[in-house]
């Protein structure tokens, strides 16, 4: 492992999540030798089991610190595959119904929940209320009356809320951020995000807006509008947007196909973003400062992440993004650790609030001051 590769890890180990050493970095590449974990494990029960639920189960089977012991479905079939995928103890499986009733089963420590969007309110608030801690899928909630709704449940309950930015765990986006908080690349200039792929089946969940909320800016163009946020540091202040639809069939009122945005932030920079159902290849975040330019492409999609600056490759581990999440939100929930950027409901609902002014941007034509 070079210098700077083992520089980074330390620092993420020490400065960034703590002192306590996170033994779930070992599996970030080949070279570096494993030491055995006999510490807390997070047990958690997974809420929706779509594809993307799946590809979480299947990243945690190299979790050192999170365990999946639990399952919830609203179809009971998916729940005795899942049993036996899984190695699942049938007293840990749960339905729509009948799953306020874990608030009685010790062996849950949390329940991520991995539904259409406009669920996620709903289920996060009753694993608060029966005392399990809450990590929920982006966007957290359909609106920021919604996500606040969340915190406050979560508060009362005295349990902890996170939200799935894998992201903020993967090595070459902390690099990416590293690079803009050491000053290596000078004082930010302009930050250009794309997100985007070409939606295929019209029927999905993510094209209803009862389900999903909007369209792709709910889905992928989150991820623009968080790097942004991350890429400068910074919280924006105002917002202005565009909305493109070339199928009006496909995507009805309400379920945005293209938009643009432009954010605006304190210090002057301008973030120029894009989130799109309508075409391929556009995964992109590029930092540009008065001394140099990081660049991750692909950013956002599962990986492998690949970046690279002036200087040439940003050169870090390649890792399943999802082993990562949980193994670190594990330590942050076991250790009551923090890390920044963070992983809570208060990071959900900053986005939520600028997701909440591009839309209003979109709908009046007029550029909207954004408001905590």
């Amino acid at each position: 492992m070079n210098p700077s590769r083992r520089d980074f890890l330390q620092k993420l180990t020490g400065a960034t999540l703590g002192a306590t050493a996170l033994p779930f970095l070992a599996n970030a590449e080949p070279d570096v030798e494993a030491t055995p974990y006999a510490g807390p494990v997070l047990r958690v029960a997974l809420l929706g089991l779509g594809s993307y639920a799946t590809r979480v189960a299947d990243a945690m089977k190299d979790c050192k610190m999170a365990k999946l012991v639990g399952a919830v479905s609203g179809t009971p079939s998916k729940l005795d595959d899942w049993s036996k995928k899984y190695d699942l103890d049938k007293k840990n499986l749960y339905s729509y119904q009948n799953f306020d009733s874990i608030k009685s089963n010790p062996d849950i420590d949390a329940v991520y929940v991995i539904t259409p969007n406009l669920l996620h309110k709903e289920f996060v608030l009753r694993a608060a209320k029966a005392g399990k801690h809450a990590i929920t899928e982006k966007p957290m909630a359909g609106t920021a009356a919604e996500a606040r709704e969340m915190i406050a449940g979560c508060q009362r309950a005295g349990v902890r809320l996170m939200v799935g930015y894998r992201l903020h765990f993967e090595p070459h986006t902390r690099e990416f951020i590293r690079l803009r908080e050491s000053g290596e690349l000078g004082k930010v200039m302009h930050v250009i995000n794309s997100t985007g792929f070409r939606i295929g089946d019209p029927n999905q969940w993510r094209l209803k807006k009862n389900l999903a909320g909007g369209g792709s800016l709910m889905d992928i163009g989150i991820y623009s509008l968080n790097g942004a946020r991350y890429a400068t540091g910074e919280e924006p202040i105002w917002v202005t947007a565009q909305e493109m639809k070339t199928d009006p069939q496909k995507f009805p009122d309400g379920v945005d196909e293209t938009i643009t945005f432009q954010l605006g932030f304190p210090s002057g920079v301008i973030a120029s973003c894009t989130s799109s159902y309508a075409f391929n290849a556009q995964d992109r975040f590029t930092l540009i400062g008065d001394k140099g330019f990081a660049e991750l492409q692909p950013a956002s999609g599962y990986g492998p992440t690949r970046g690279k600056t002036n200087k040439g490759p940003i050169e870090q581990p390649i890792v399943t993004h999802q082993t990562l999440q949980m193994d670190g939100m594990a330590d942050l929930i076991l250790n009551k650790k923090t890390i920044s950027p963070p992983v809570d409901g208060e990071e959900g609902l900053r986005d939520m609030i600028v997701i909440d002014a591009i839309y209003e941007a979109v709908r009046t034509g007029k550029k909207v001051v954004i408001k905590s």
